[in-house]
């Protein structure tokens, strides 16, 4: 059997808490001259998002990803029209209401991917759940409001009435009296 020799090492003060935490351990391993310039660069990005509790490792934290899909709210032939972009989804998993004054449009995502080849498996998983609001104007006509869901578009027309305001121009001074 071969010897290991044991040997003692002095007792090793521990460092002073720093008064920012995480960044009491070197911000990168290994020596910046020896490394990939990508490797750095993705490295640095991974610090930076666990640092900011950003990133794939804090949406995987018991919290579900939270999607905003892209609307477009505009006013045309007396109806508010509210397009919304809805890639993937089926109309079972969206959600349109009037809730007071304000159309919301709600749901989740769930996406399942799985390939399975010769010697090769791979499966993804990703949930997202959506939650976007639309204040609607005065006179807005909610019991005819309708809603249709086509190839991941969603659209929602409200009837209006279409209001006579009048406008109203502020002229804009300068100088340093104070607007009371």
């Amino acid at each position: 059997m071969a010897e290991v020799n044991i040997v003692k090492q002095p007792k090793q003060e521990k460092p002073e808490p720093s008064r920012w935490p995480g960044f009491d351990t070197p911000l990168f391993r290994g020596s910046l001259f020896s490394m990939n310039p990508f490797a750095l660069m993705r490295q640095f990005t991974e610090e930076m998002d666990r640092m900011l509790g950003a990133g794939p490792r804090a949406a995987g934290e018991g919290m579900s990803a939270i999607w905003s899909p892209a609307i477009e709210v505009k006013e045309k032939d007396g109806k508010l029209l509210v397009n919304a972009e809805l890639p993937g989804l089926k109309k079972e998993d969206v959600k349109v209401h009037i809730d007071g004054d304000t159309l919301v449009v709600e749901g989740e995502r769930k996406q399942e991917k799985e390939e399975k080849r010769e010697g090769y498996y791979h499966s993804e998983r990703s949930y997202g759940k959506f939650y976007r609001s639309v204040p609607l104007p005065e006179g807005a006509q909610i019991e005819q409001a309708n809603a249709q869901f086509n190839n991941g578009v969603l659209e929602v027309a409200i009837p209006v009435q279409e209001s006579k305001q009048k406008r109203q121009e502020i002229p804009v001074q300068e100088g340093t009296k104070k607007v009371a």
